[in-house]
């Protein structure tokens, strides 16, 4: 059996292939970074968007194959993209699915995802044991854990899981991957069923970061809806510093339609052809739109040409791996009664 010391150390989240194209012919990128020192620095494309074993799978006959395997996916949807960037667009229909679902993965394969479902998690078990009270914390671990816990080990998951924030969940790299498929897989069809505009740059370029899929939120609706990719008025993608994917709300084509209507399912046909697609110049507007939520979907860094500086926005935000906020009664203090009356078994 294979061991670590046999396979890739480093994982990377954002491909170095995708960064290639906001580097200089050096493969020289800028970092950004939204610490406290936002102080800026220029590395190898090999050096960023990385980390040890992050997709590593300890059992198995080649730990690092799920990185073997975003690697193949990484291969064909580089292809496509540099199709685009010799105007062979609108892409086809299978190529087009390719180019979803590595753009749906690349929403969920980074630390971010992870981060968020560690603190999902966290918020579920704190309301799940806090609500049930201190004396069915007991029935609670059998139920989960299946077995009878010390008093001493009652004591502590009760200490744990009540504290603000939950109890200190880490997933395992197996169960990030196996949510980032289930949902990539749910995503694509999000990307895919939308018309696409192609966006050439000349005088202005773009900037990516470590989340390069940004949601642009519906102007109709609002702010406390939030936005989600079945919502999103627009979903940016910048390929490279001067070449950009908009992926357009296919609502303005559905207007007044019911689900039932025949022409719905013709159009959804059409928009998979690529029969609504564009290509256009790009426009200072249109950096402006792209570049802002480049930053503003952003996790950690922003990514850009060692000559683009003046393209990144004014006023960064701090860094944020959580990308869900789950507040309200998940932050309620709880006293060791159960909410509901619930009784020992």
């Amino acid at each position: 059996m294979a061991g670590k010391g046999n396979t890739a150390k480093l994982h990377y989240y954002v491909p170095q292939a995708y960064l290639r194209g906001f580097a200089n012919d050096k493969g020289r990128i800028t970092v950004v970074p939204f610490d406290d020192s936002r102080k800026t620095f220029v590395s190898s494309v090999k050096n960023v968007a990385a980390q040890s074993h992050f997709y590593t799978i300890d059992g198995l006959s080649e730990p690092d194959e799920f990185e073997k395997a975003l690697s193949r996916i990484e291969h064909d949807a580089t292809l496509i993209l540099r199709d685009f960037e010799t105007g062979m667009f609108p892409p086809s229909e299978a190529d087009r699915q390719t180019l979803s679902f590595y753009m749906a993965l690349q929403c969920v394969r980074g630390p971010d995802t992870r981060k968020t479902m560690d603190y999902i998690h966290a918020k579920q078990i704190r309301v799940e044991v806090g609500a049930g009270g201190r004396r069915n914390v007991a029935s609670w671990i059998k139920k989960n854990f299946g077995l009878d816990p010390t008093p001493e080990q009652e004591n502590c998951i009760w200490e744990a899981a009540t504290q603000p924030g939950g109890p200190p969940i880490v997933f395992s790299n197996q169960t990030h991957i196996e949510h980032m498929v289930e949902t990539a897989e749910e995503l694509t069809s999000y990307m895919e069923c939308r018309p696409w505009i192609l966006v050439q740059f000349d005088r202005r370029s773009l900037i990516t970061s470590d989340a390069p899929i940004s949601m642009i939120p519906n102007p109709d609706h609002e702010q406390w809806q939030g936005v989600g990719f079945a919502t999103a008025w627009g979903i940016t993608f910048p390929i490279s510093r001067k070449l950009g994917l908009l992926m357009c709300d296919p609502g303005v084509l559905l207007s007044g339609l019911t689900p039932q209507n025949p022409r719905v399912q013709e159009t959804r046909t059409a928009i998979l052809r690529g029969t609504y697609d564009q290509q256009q110049p790009g426009t200072t507007a249109m950096e402006k739109l792209f570049n802002e939520r480049s930053v503003g979907s952003a996790s950690e860094y922003v990514y850009h040409h060692p000559d683009d500086a003046q393209f990144v926005p004014d006023n960064l935000p701090e860094p944020n791996l959580v990308k869900m906020s789950v507040n309200g009664f998940t932050d309620a203090e709880y006293d060791g009664e159960p909410w509901f009356g619930q009784q020992e078994d």
